[in-house]
């Protein structure tokens, strides 16, 4: 789906269809292997804006070999990573599957509740602040689950993503494993909601500390850097630079953080190099597509979204990962063709959510943009509370989400209707808001 942040626009979906050799009167067609690919902030108009500077195994065989599905339309708020990967495998909106923001406030509890936080199981693999994850926030079945319940199973569904979120939420609640990056430890992770121990060749991966390995190549362009001319010169005001850079400009100098910082690989485009290496391992060790029960590995690219947090989307650092993703997406397909098997696996391609540009950006081109100040929520709480000449009417504000506080409101004989109203009544009086805001 390409989305702006926090504004449900149309999902878009790219397949790479499977071919079988098995006529219909002998078996029902089925791919040996359904593969996921996730990426986290895509928006739609990469795939054109970068596609001359692409090669023809990556993005263009997609293109060429797939079919997209350009508007399919689930209309939601928020889209962000945890509920645009539970929208897209579940089909659903968040009203119904329950994952309505990566955080939100929960009014049984008292508090901020993590998307797929779960005090009942423990973290296996990583460090011992690595807080433990499972999904059991989620009401409904996944497509995964439903395949688990199709094939009585048998299949095999592996989930991997570098956020935790990324990983657990697509393959829903039967899987027989989910992985996920401690940037603590630079250990792949999982929890003991699905099993007890790492496999062996998950220890083995671990072992080989690869997040060292990619350090080493530090980050320059893959291309002379006066060839981004889809993207804003280097050094902006509005991009973000590493903790031991003085600059954000390329190159980017990684071989310090050796042994010592294993987070910051999730800003660069080695943490797409990361994922697809364990994926590979995954198929490999679990033996998925090699009968005719189908598996399913759902893979979601996360540092996209942490590049174009830091530099922006319209940055050199966003375009490059892109032009990288294309290489790494052609040998995967070569893997899969020669593991699998050309034309016995289906490959879909989608994102959780896109990305504005950043306002700066936006303001320097002379396109109407301005921040939001967060700080105005205290004014605004205390306005609210003001009008009802009560204290504490509004509990919580988490993801443009505003939380009353129902105690209250009773225990003042108010009508929660008539604080809605005022709610929506004083927020369209924001010349900062666009369009009405609605109950």
């Amino acid at each position: 789906m390409i989305c702006l942040d926090f504004f449900p626009v149309s999902h878009w979906l790219f397949f790479l269809a499977v071919q079988t050799g098995h006529s219909q009167s002998q078996s029902l067609p089925r791919p040996k292997l359904v593969v996921g690919l996730m990426v986290d902030q895509m928006r739609w108009d990469y795939l054109y804006r970068f596609y001359d500077r692409f090669g023809s195994g990556g993005f263009k065989r997609v293109f060429n070999e797939g079919f997209t599905s350009e508007n399919t339309f689930i209309p939601y708020a928020q889209t962000l990573t945890a509920a645009g990967h539970t929208t897209v495998y579940t089909g659903t909106t968040p009203a119904i599957h329950g994952i309505v923001g990566n955080e939100w406030y929960d009014k049984a509890l008292g508090r901020s509740v993590y998307c797929t936080e779960d005090n009942t199981v423990v973290t296996i693999g990583g460090s011992e602040k690595a807080a433990p994850q499972s999904p059991r926030n989620m009401w409904v079945t996944t497509i995964c689950d439903e395949l688990k319940l199709a094939t009585n199973f048998r299949s095999k569904v592996i989930g991997i993503a570098i956020k935790d979120r990324g990983g657990i939420l697509p393959v829903g609640h039967s899987a027989d494993a989910a992985y996920w990056y401690d940037s603590k430890s630079g250990n792949w992770v999982t929890s003991t909601y699905y099993m007890n121990a790492l496999p062996e060749w998950v220890n083995k991966f671990n072992g080989r500390k690869i997040v060292d390995s990619l350090y080493k190549q530090n980050w320059n362009t893959l291309y002379p850097i006066d060839t981004y001319v889809q993207s804003t010169k280097d050094d902006q005001v509005w991009e973000g630079k590493f903790g031991h850079e003085t600059s954000p400009v390329f190159p980017h100098e990684l071989n310090s953080q050796i042994g010592k910082n294993y987070g910051t690989i999730s800003s660069t485009p080695y943490g797409n190099t990361m994922a697809f290496a364990f994926a590979r391992q995954a198929v490999e060790a679990e033996k998925m597509g090699a009968d005719a029960i189908t598996d399913f590995l759902a893979l979601s690219l996360s540092s996209p979204d942490y590049v174009g947090h830091q530099f922006g989307p319209n940055s050199i650092e966003v375009e490059d990962t892109y032009l990288r993703l294309d290489r790494e997406l052609a040998a995967f397909f070569s893997y899969l063709d020669q593991k699998v098997g050309k034309g016995q696996y289906l490959f879909f391609l989608t994102a959780d959510h896109a990305v504005a540009h950043n306002p700066n950006f936006m303001g320097n081109h002379k396109f109407p943009a301005k921040y939001i100040d967060r700080n105005g929520q205290a004014d605004f709480a205390k306005k609210v509370n003001e009008n009802f000449k009560v204290n504490n009417l509004i509990l919580d504000f988490q993801n443009y989400h505003i939380y009353l506080n129902d105690r209250v409101i009773d225990s003042a004989g108010l009508k929660k209707s008539e604080v809605k109203k005022y709610l929506i009544d004083l927020l369209n009086k924001d010349e900062n808001l666009f369009g009405c805001v609605r109950q």
